[in-house]
């Protein structure tokens, strides 16, 4: 992070001609277990990671706001008063969209200058933007002076995705991002709102292996199944003698009973995150007992659901997962976020972290001519302030 910092307030002080005066730092993150669960109100086990953005700022005498795109080097200019959405430069939405929802708090005092810098590779499913929409309301709060919980900055985010970005996004990758703690899961219940770590044993890691492989009607497909959930979440409701607002109400042995009476293809859909919230519970309890090689069974299990249930994983994921499979230290793989095409997270124990991503390089490219990307992840500390 030191060096991103640097780097980022060298850029800043270049092209303003004056030093930063507040900086933060938000680290993106991995789905770690739990998938399609979000909006089925139920668990999911992330992490906050060791590649993030920066995002620093100085004041200006005037509403005028200047922002900067570190990495590309492309500034746009607005009113602090008036961040409106753009169809040029797209990724000023992010931000302009965390401006306004920290300005609905409390009215901008100045406008100011403005410039980001992250190493989290774009496409990767590592959640760049939302390390970005972070790392900036995390500025703005500080520079208005104004006091926001962190379940309300992930929510800041979140509507800057929806009402700025066009993305109707979930919480997870905000939620992750702010409350990642070092060596630790981040447990998120989503009909609660209960976050808290889970403690994540040091002689691991992940690996995070980008596909890059893109499969044409994502969108539809996301919606065909999450209107299946949807269906069998009301289906269950009528045959269970207990209340069913959601998914996460419905048992793996419930589903057993009754699934069979449900279209087959909606009865396979229900199935995945009804398993996936069982399984997040059960690798609560494997990492409070240390048990790292239970937790990985369980990722090789969520991912085998997602193939035979879900249908979201594709050839180029099905092959890092089954070539982690074989590696000695390997302990557990997946696919990591909506699936059909992506990254797949792989645990491993650190001693063998090296030659587990070579190996897994070279199973790639044998199947599929080139190999995929590999990156070493660490669960790390969450957003913050580190100046100012």
């Amino acid at each position: 992070m030191q060096d991103l910092m640097d780097t980022l307030t060298g850029k800043f002080t270049a092209h303003y001609g004056r030093a930063p005066e507040i900086i933060s730092y938000a680290p993106g993150r991995i789905e770690v277990l739990g998938n399609h669960t979000d909006y089925n109100e139920g668990y999911v086990l992330s992490a906050a990671i060791n590649y993030g953005t920066c995002f620093a700022l100085a004041r200006r005498e005037d509403r005028q706001v200047r922002l900067m795109a570190g990495d590309i080097m492309e500034e746009v200019q607005f009113l602090v008063d008036a961040p409106m959405p753009t169809e040029d430069h797209m990724w000023s939405n992010y931000v302009k969209g965390c401006l306004s929802g920290v300005s609905a708090r409390k009215a901008p005092p100045c406008g100011f200058d403005a410039m980001f810098f992250g190493n989290i590779p774009l496409g990767s499913g590592l959640s760049s933007s939302a390390a970005l929409e972070t790392a900036a309301a995390l500025c703005f709060a500080k520079l208005f002076d104004v006091e926001i919980s962190k379940l309300d900055l992930a929510r800041i985010g979140q509507k800057a995705e929806h009402e700025y970005a066009g993305v109707k996004c979930g919480l997870l990758d905000q939620v992750s991002s702010i409350y990642g703690k070092e060596n630790a899961l981040v447990l998120s219940d989503f009909r609660t709102f209960d976050i808290k770590p889970v403690n994540f044993p040091e002689d691991v890691c992940f690996l995070m292996c980008n596909t890059h492989a893109k499969h044409a009607l994502v969108d539809g497909a996301y919606n065909e199944r999450r209107q299946s959930c949807e269906i069998a979440a009301r289906h269950f409701a009528t045959v269970l003698d207990h209340p069913v607002a959601a998914l996460r109400d419905v048992s793996w042995n419930e589903w057993l009973q009754y699934g069979p009476s449900l279209d087959e293809r909606v009865a396979r859909r229900a199935a995945h995150p009804i398993g996936e919230d069982e399984r997040v519970l059960a690798g609560v309890e494997f990492l409070r007992d240390g048990d790292a090689a239970a937790f990985g069974q369980l990722m090789f299990q969520s991912h085998e659901s997602s193939r035979k249930y879900f249908e979201n994983s594709c050839p180029e994921l099905d092959t890092v997962v089954d070539a982690a499979k074989a590696i000695p230290g390997v302990l557990g793989a997946r696919l990591s976020g909506g699936g059909f095409g992506g990254s797949a997270v792989v645990l491993v124990e650190k001693r063998h972290a090296e030659t587990a991503a070579q190996a897994i390089r070279s199973a790639y490219a044998h199947k599929h001519g080139e190999p995929c990307d590999t990156r070493l992840i660490i669960c790390s500390e969450g957003a913050r302030i580190i100046q100012g």
